[in-house]
C-alpha cells in the first residue's frame, strides 16, 4: 500500500472511530437475564436530529416492537428477523460482533430493539461493504454505501424459492390443482401456503430481473435494473440516507410540478406511451397505471381462486396472512399457478415506491400474473416503444455469457445501438468501449445534459460502406448541416454493405461454394440505409446497374423525408396521420404512387407494399431453387440466427459468392419492415437484380 492510500485509510478509519464513540452513547441498564447493554445515541452524535424522524428511530412503531409479548416471543428478536430489525442483529450478521459472518447467531432482546441505530450502518464492516446477496442467491456486487440499505431492503423470497416450495410435490405438479400434503424427512407437514416477499423489498423492485425477486414467468423477459438517470439510479441517489425521505427537490429538477411526495406519482416519461392498464388513459403518473393493472390481478386472483381452485379469497394488506378465505383465516386452497400470480400481487404491494423504483418490471410482473390466470390482457400492453422496451432482445442478449454467467455488459462492438450510454460515449470519442447494460435508452442517450434539453449535434453519419451522409446536407461552404435525424442513423444504417461484401468475397468463383464464406448479415431496422440508396450502399448493389439514390418522397426538402418527419422521436410509431393529407388514408400498407406493374401480376392497384412482397418472395424461392443446384437445400427463419439454415437444421455452409449476395438482400428487406416506405424503387430494384443474377426469369417484371 502506498503512502498515500495509507493516509486515506488511517483517516477514514480515524471517523468511524469517532462516530462508534458518539453513537454508543451511555448504556442503560440491560434487561433481565441478559449481558448485552442498551444504546442510544448522545445529544452530539452526526446526524442526530435528522435520524431522530426517521422511521428507522421509531422505536415505538411495529418493526420494533412486534417481539414484545414475552409468551409468544421468549426469546424477543428470533434470528430469522433479528438481522433487519435490531441493530445487533444486522451488525452479529455482518459478523461487526466478532461472530461469523453471513449469519444471525443468537436472538436478540426484544427491549433491544431499539430501531435501526448508528452502529447498525456505521461500523469496522460496513466501511468496506459492497455487495448483497439476495433471496434468489444472486450477489449483486460494487454497491457502495448502497449495500447497507439493500441488505434488508431486498425481500425475503424470490422467483427461486416460488419455484422451490413447487417442486417439492414433484416435476410434474398440476399447477391448477391444490398439491396433497405430505410429510418431509422430519415428519413435518408440507402443504403449499403463500409466500411473502416482506415489506419495503425496493432493491428487488430496482434491480428487476438481475435479482429476480419478483416471480419470473418462464419464457418472457423482464427489465434488469432500473437505472433512471445517472446520480438517480441508487439508495443514497434518492433518499437521505439518514432521515430516509426522498429528495423531491431534486425530482424537480426534470420532472415539472413536483412538490411533494404524492406529486411523484404523477410522473410519467415520454418513453411510457403505452396504456399499460387498458384504461384508454396515456397521461396519468405510471402509479395509476401500476394500480389498475394491481386492481384487475386482484379480480383475476378472485375470479380464478372460487372457480378453479374451489375457494373464494380476499386480501387484506393490513392483516397477517394477507390473502384469507371466506372464514377470515389464511387462504387454504393454494394451487402453483395461484401462488405465483398472488405473489407477484403482494410484491407489488408492499414495494410502496414501486413506481419509482422500478415500474416496468412490476407492470410486466402483474401483466403476466394476469394473463397466466387466464385473464384478458388484449387491452393491456407490456411492452414499450423499442428504444425504451428493456425487456426484450436487443437490451437483454448481454445479461450472461455463454455459460449463464451474469454479465450485464454489452461489449464495443455493440455497445454504441444497444446501451443506454454507448451513442453519447460515441459521438463524443469516435469509438466505443464496453458500456453496461440498460433498460432501454435513457433521455441522455439522446439528449446532451451538458446542454439540456438540447439533443446531441450530429452533422454527418458515416455507413457501414464509408459513405458519409447527412440529412442536413451541406450549406454554401460545403460544410455538412446537423439534423436531428442524423441522431436517428447513427444506430438505423445496418452493419453491412455492397463493400463489405465485395471485401469479404474478394475474386472468388461466383458459383463456387467455398467453406471458408460466412452469411453476412445487414442487422436490424437499417432504414436510414435504404432512405439514402445508392448513395449508403446499403443493400448489394450489382455491378454494371443502376440504382436510386436517398428517397426524397414529397419532391420537397424538408417535407417528411426524415425520420422525425415520419415518426414519432419517443413512441417510434409512424405518424399515419399524416399520410392522410396526400394520399387519402392512414395506411401505407395500400398507398401506390405509380401505375407500373413491377411485380407483373396484372394487379396496379395493390399498394407499394404489395409489389414488394411479391418480388421478396420470388426472390427466396429463387434462392431455393439455386442452393438446391449448387449446395444443397436451404431455410430461413428471420428469428433464428444464423437466419439460413440447411438440411441439418445447423448454419447454412454451402454458400457461393452469387447465393450469398442475393441471400444478403432478401435478409436486408426482412430487417427492414419498413422498407417499402422508406425506398421502395431502391428495394424493387435490388430485388428483382438478385433474382436475374440467381437464374431467375424477370421478364415479366418491370425494373423502376
Amino acid at each position: 500500500m502506498n503512502f498515500k492510500k495509507m493516509l486515506v485509510v488511517l483517516g477514514v478509519m480515524i471517523v468511524v472511530g469517532t462516530v462508534l464513540v458518539a453513537c454508543s452513547g451511555a448504556a442503560t441498564p440491560a434487561p433481565a437475564g441478559t449481558d448485552a447493554p442498551v444504546t442510544a445515541p448522545i445529544p452530539d452524535t452526526p446526524y442526530l436530529a435528522e435520524w431522530q424522524g426517521s422511521g428507522h428511530a421509531d422505536v415505538a412503531g411495529e418493526p420494533f416492537r412486534h417481539w414484545d409479548d414475552a409468551a409468544e416471543n421468549p426469546d424477543g428478536v428470533p434470528t430469522t428477523c433479528a438481522k433487519c430489525h435490531t441493530s445487533a442483529g444486522y451488525q452479529d450478521y455482518l459478523g461487526a460482533d466478532g461472530s461469523e459472518a453471513g449469519k444471525v447467531d443468537a436472538a436478540v432482546p426484544a427491549d433491544h430493539a431499539q430501531g435501526v441505530q448508528c452502529v447498525a450502518c456505521h461500523n469496522a464492516v460496513t466501511i468496506s461493504k459492497t455487495s448483497v446477496v439476495f433471496p434468489s442467491g444472486v450477489e449483486i456486487k460494487n454497491l457502495g454505501d448502497d449495500s447497507r440499505c439493500m441488505e434488508c431492503h431486498q425481500g425475503r423470497e424470490s422467483k427461486v424459492s416460488i419455484d422451490k416450495a413447487i417442486a417439492a410435490f414433484g416435476e410434474n405438479v398440476d399447477v391448477d390443482a391444490v398439491p396433497t400434503p405430505f410429510k418431509d424427512d422430519a415428519g413435518k407437514d408440507v402443504t403449499l401456503g403463500f409466500k411473502n416477499v416482506h415489506y419495503y423489498a425496493a432493491a428487488a423492485t430496482l434491480y428487476g430481473s438481475m435479482t429476480h425477486g419478483g416471480y419470473e414467468y418462464d419464457g418472457l423477459t423482464y427489465d434488469a435494473k432500473n437505472t433512471h438517470v445517472e446520480g438517480y439510479d441508487s439508495c443514497t441517489g434518492c433518499h437521505d440516507p439518514h432521515t430516509l425521505q426522498v429528495k423531491i427537490d431534486q425530482c424537480a429538477f426534470c420532472h415539472e410540478g413536483v412538490a411533494t411526495l404524492d406529486d411523484l406519482k404523477n410522473i410519467r416519461q415520454v418513453s411510457s406511451a403505452k396504456d399499460y392498464d387498458g384504461d384508454g388513459n396515456v397521461e396519468e403518473g405510471i402509479a395509476f397505471e401500476i394500480q389498475g393493472l394491481q386492481e384487475t390481478l386482484l379480480a383475476q386472483i378472485q375470479t380464478y381462486a372460487k372457480d378453479t381452485a374451489g375457494a373464494e379469497i380476499k386480501y387484506s394488506a393490513d392483516t397477517y396472512p394477507y390473502f384469507m378465505g371466506a372464514d377470515d383465516k389464511a387462504y387454504p386452497n393454494w394451487t402453483p399457478r395461484l401462488l405465483k400470480a398472488a405473489y407477484n400481487y403482494q410484491v407489488s404491494v408492499k414495494d410502496p415506491g414501486a413506481f419509482a423504483h422500478g415500474p416496468k418490471y412490476i407492470i410486466e410482473l402483474l401483466h403476466d400474473s394476469i394473463a397466466d390466470l387466464g385473464g384478458d390482457v388484449s387491452k393491456l400492453a407490456r411492452d414499450d416503444a423499442g428504444h425504451f422496451a428493456g425487456n426484450t432482445e436487443p437490451f437483454r442478449h448481454w445479461d450472461k455469457d455463454a455459460d449463464g454467467n451474469p454479465v450485464y455488459e454489452v461489449e464495443a462492438a455493440c455497445s454504441k445501438c444497444h446501451s443506454a450510454t454507448g451513442l453519447p460515449q460515441f459521438l463524443e470519442y469516435g469509438a466505443n468501449l464496453p458500456n453496461e447494460s440498460s433498460n432501454g435508452f435513457m433521455c441522455s442517450t439522446c439528449h446532451n445534459e451538458a446542454a439540456w434539453p438540447e439533443r446531441y449535434a450530429v452533422a454527418s453519419v458515416t455507413f457501414p460502406s464509408g459513405a458519409v451522409l447527412s440529412f442536413g446536407g451541406k450549406d454554401a461552404d460545403g460544410n455538412f448541416v446537423a439534423d436531428d435525424s442524423n441522431l436517428c442513423i447513427e444506430c438505423h444504417q445496418g452493419r453491412s454493405s455492397t463493400p463489405t461484401l465485395n471485401k469479404a468475397l474478394g475474386d472468388k468463383e461466383a458459383d463456387t461454394v467455398d467453406a471458408k464464406i460466412r452469411f453476412n448479415n445487414i442487422h436490424y431496422f437499417a432504414a436510414g440505409a435504404t432512405l439514402f440508396g445508392a448513395d449508403a450502399q446499403g443493400a448489394y448493389m450489382y455491378e454494371g446497374q443502376t440504382y436510386v439514390g436517398q428517397n426524397m418522397h414529397a419532391d420537397e426538402a424538408g417535407k417528411m423525408n426524415k425520420c422525425k418527419d415520419c415518426h414519432d422521436v419517443h413512441a417510434l410509431e409512424p405518424k399515419t396521420e399524416a399520410c392522410e393529407t396526400c394520399h387519402g388514408t392512414t395506411d401505407p400498407t395500400t398507398i401506390r404512387e405509380s401505375d407500373v406493374d413491377y411485380d407483373g401480376d396484372g394487379d396496379v392497384t395493390e399498394g407499394i407494399k404489395g409489389e414488394v412482397d411479391t418480388l421478396t418472395e420470388a426472390l427466396f424461392a429463387q434462392i431455393q431453387t439455386y442452393a438446391e443446384a449448387h449446395g444443397g437445400a436451404i431455410s430461413y427463419d428471420a428469428h433464428v440466427y444464423p437466419y439460413f439454415s440447411g438440411a441439418d437444421g445447423k448454419a447454412y455452409a454451402a454458400w457461393t459468392p452469387r447465393l450469398l449476395k442475393a441471400a444478403f438482400n432478401y435478409q436486408y428487406v426482412q430487417k427492414d419492415p419498413g422498407a417499402y416506405v422508406h425506398n421502395p424503387k431502391f428495394v424493387i430494384q435490388f430485388l428483382i437484380d438478385s433474382i436475374a443474377d440467381l437464374g431467375g426469369d424477370v421478364a415479366a417484371y418491370t425494373r423502376p
